[in-house]
C-alpha cells in the first residue's frame, strides 16, 4: 500500500537521531491534534513523527494538514483505506530509521515533556529489551484505565511497578528497531487486537525481553469516536486473532478445544455467541504468512514464568467470568427496577 505525502516534511533527514514517534489518525480531530502537540513537546531525544490518515473526514485531513504544514519534524501521509492498528503501524514504522519506534493513539498523550526519553533510556539499560510498555492513566483523573490493562488480572496492584511481560498496550509503548526489524514488525492480517502480542511471542523466541514500565505514563482519553466496541467488531478479532496466533505457533486444534470453549461461554454469557463462531470460523481459514513453528523451550519458560504463573487455571478463568457476567447483569436489572 503507498501513502500520500499531504503535508509537512517529505521524511526524516539521512543524519542518526534517536525517535521514530508514530501516530495513526482516524476522524477524532482535537484529540489526534492534541497527541501531535504532545509529541513535539518532547525534549532529550531526536525524533521524527509520522502521522498516517486512514481515511478521516475531508475537514479533519485538512485540519491536520493546516497543523503540521511546513514542519520539518513532521510526516503526514494518508491511504485511501484503513490498514488497521497493525498495518498502519508496520507501514509508519518502515519509512524511519530512528533507532527507537515509539507509538501514541491519537486520544492519548504523553504525561510530561521527557516520557519518551525516558523510553529510551530504559531501553538503552536493558540492550535484550525489545519493547516497554507504559502506564496508562485516564486522562481526566490520572486513575488507572482499566480498558487499557493488557496483563493478568493479578497484576493490577503492581500498576505503578515495573515487571517483565509478554505484551505491551498499543496505547503507549517503545519497541527498539533491531527487534522489530529482527521479528519481523506486525502481522497486517491481524487488523486490529493481539498484534502486539503477536509480534512479542516472535521477538520472545528470538530471546528478547518485553518489560512493563509503571513509572512511565501516558494519559488516554478513551475517546468513543472511531473506536471498535467490544460489543461489535472488538470481540470479533478479540477472538479470531487469539486463535490464529496459536495456529501461527503450530498449536492443533485438539489442543485449542479448552481455548475456544471458554470464547463460547464468554460470548454467550456476554450476548455474543454468533460473533464467536464467526470468529472461530473465520480463524480456521486464514493461513500463517510464516510458515507454523513452535516457541522454543526458553522461550516457553519465559512465558510461564511472566505470564501464565500470574493467571490461573481454566476453570479460574471461566468461572470469574461467568460470576462476573452475572454480577453485571443484576446490576443491570437492579438499576431498570429502580
Amino acid at each position: 500500500m503507498t501513502a500520500r505525502l499531504v503535508a509537512g516534511a517529505a521524511g526524516p533527514s539521512d543524519q542518526p537521531y534517536d525517535v521514530d514517534i508514530i501516530i495513526l489518525a482516524l476522524d477524532r480531530v482535537d484529540e489526534t491534534l492534541a497527541a501531535i502537540a504532545s509529541a513535539r513537546g518532547q525534549t532529550g531525544v531526536t525524533s521524527h513523527i509520522f502521522i498516517l490518515d486512514q481515511g478521516s473526514r475531508p475537514f479533519a485531513l485538512v485540519r491536520l494538514s493546516e497543523a503540521v504544514r511546513n514542519r520539518p519534524d513532521v510526516t503526514l501521509l494518508a491511504v485511501t483505506c484503513n490498514l488497521g492498528v497493525a498495518g498502519g503501524r508496520d507501514l509508519l514504522s518502515d519509512l524511519g530509521h530512528g533507532r527507537v519506534i515509539v507509538a501514541l493513539d491519537n486520544d492519548a498523550e504523553f504525561s510530561a515533556p521527557d516520557t519518551v526519553a525516558r523510553m529510551v533510556a530504559a531501553l538503552d539499560a536493558e540492550p535484550r529489551l525489545a519493547a516497554i510498555g507504559c502506564r496508562i492513566v485516564t486522562y481526566l483523573d490520572g486513575t488507572d484505565d482499566r480498558t487499557s490493562w493488557g496483563y493478568p488480572l493479578r497484576l493490577v496492584p503492581n500498576a505503578g511497578e515495573s515487571f517483565d511481560a509478554v505484551t505491551y498496550v498499543g496505547a503507549g509503548h517503545a519497541i527498539r528497531r533491531t527487534a522489530w526489524e529482527q521479528a519481523g514488525g506486525y502481522d497486517w492480517a491481524l487488523f486490529f487486537c493481539w498484534e502486539e502480542f503477536d509480534f512479542c511471542l516472535r521477538a520472545i523466541a528470538l530471546g528478547w525481553r518485553i518489560r512493563y514500565r509503571g513509572d512511565i505514563v501516558i494519559r488516554h482519553k478513551v475517546a468513543p469516536e472511531q473506536r471498535i466496541d467490544w460489543s461489535a467488531a472488538r470481540w470479533f478479532y478479540f477472538v479470531r486473532n487469539r486463535i490464529h496466533i496459536e495456529r501461527k505457533l503450530g498449536r492443533p486444534w485438539l489442543h485449542l478445544v479448552p481455548r475456544i470453549a471458554g470464547y463460547v461461554i464468554k460470548g454467550a454469557c456476554n450476548g455474543q455467541l454468533p460473533q464467536t463462531v464467526h470468529a472461530i470460523l473465520a480463524a480456521a481459514r486464514m493461513l500463517p504468512r510464516t510458515r507454523p513453528g513452535a516457541m522454543p523451550a526458553s522461550g516457553a519458560s519465559y512465558l510461564a514464568r511472566n505470564d501464565l504463573a500470574h493467571r490461573g487455571s481454566f476453570l479460574y478463568r471461566v468461572t470469574r467470568e461467568v460470576l462476573g457476567v452475572a454480577g453485571r447483569n443484576a446490576d443491570v436489572a437492579a438499576s431498570v427496577k429502580r
